[in-house]
């Protein structure tokens, strides 16, 4: 009776035996060796420690050079003896690689970061940037010492760290927005707004004597108590045609002589008589840029 080989169980005859079916054997050998060669099916356990592969020299002592047409693997592959985990995907996320990488980062983050697409950045920190052309989505970023350029478009949501020279360009300011801190605007426009719960700042003047300047850089609501005679300038207003003027609540302003500035123009050409103790309301506006300035009562002889 025919025994087989251990490893792909190839029939043996029995010597001196196994009559007539010794063709039947071998054919089936044949066959099984065919199918080996052919690669229909897999060869196993086997260790090569010498000849070549596509010219290039095998074997336990000498490392290959030369390039594979194909190279396969399955299972586990060794790299100097650590594990290779990369997948055949993330290995291709290499493929025109033609320096070495962490420099190649090195200089990017040095430089200029182009982010194609639609990024979104969560909670990270930007140290120095400068944004140009941004369009995306910002989530609760943190900008040390930014620069904003003139985004496209874009959305940041609970930003911190913006610059004192604030945003260049149109920006949209979405949903209920809490501002600390003060807000230079520049004076420029502010479109289609709808003010709430709002303040102006006071310039405390104090005692008025002498020259007195009404800064309308410092606010325009003004406040002085007369204790002399008082000589007023007018300085900073608006860039004309924009209007522009502040409200002046004056103390004993009837008890001195109050030297109005020659661009006011008093209804009838006339300054007001002013209430020698007690409080006046004056109010103030121009056109164009101080040139002429219009004055009248808002109150007089208020308690």
């Amino acid at each position: 009776m025919a025994t087989t080989t251990p490893n792909y169980s190839f029939q043996k005859p029995t010597v001196s035996g196994d009559s007539g079916v010794w063709g039947g054997y071998l054919n089936a050998n044949w066959a099984s060796i065919d199918s080996l060669l052919g690669g229909n099916t897999s060869i196993t356990g086997i260790d090569i420690n010498s000849g070549s592969i596509d010219g290039t020299a095998i074997g336990a002592a000498a490392a290959s050079t030369a390039a594979f047409t194909t190279l396969s693997a399955s299972g586990t592959i060794t790299f100097g003896g650590t594990a290779l985990t990369a997948t055949g995907t993330e290995i291709n996320y290499l493929d025109g690689v033609t320096s070495n990488i962490q420099t190649q980062l090195d200089a990017t983050g040095a430089g200029d970061v182009t982010l194609n697409g639609v990024q979104t950045l969560t909670n990270k920190t930007l140290t120095a940037p400068v944004l140009t052309n941004a369009t995306g989505s910002l989530s609760s970023p943190v900008l040390t010492t930014p620069v904003l350029g003139t985004p496209a478009s874009g959305t940041m949501t609970n930003v911190t760290g913006l610059p004192p020279a604030g945003v260049v360009g149109t920006a949209a300011i979405l949903g209920a927005n809490t501002f600390t801190g003060t807000q230079t605007l520049g004076k420029n426009i502010i479109s289609g707004s709808n003010l709430q719960d709002y303040i102006e700042v006071t310039n405390e003047i104090g005692n008025a004597t002498g020259a007195k300047t009404i800064d309308l850089a410092l606010g325009n609501s003004v406040t002085a108590t007369t204790t002399g005679a008082t000589t007023w300038t007018f300085t900073n207003a608006a860039t004309a045609p924009a209007l522009c003027g502040f409200s002046l609540k004056l103390v004993n302003g009837g008890s001195q002589t109050q030297t109005w500035p020659t661009t006011v123009d008093w209804p009838a050409a006339t300054a007001p008589t002013l209430t020698a103790a007690g409080t006046d309301v004056l109010v103030f506006i121009t056109c164009d840029a101080g040139v002429t300035w219009y004055g009248f009562t808002a109150g007089l002889a208020l308690a």
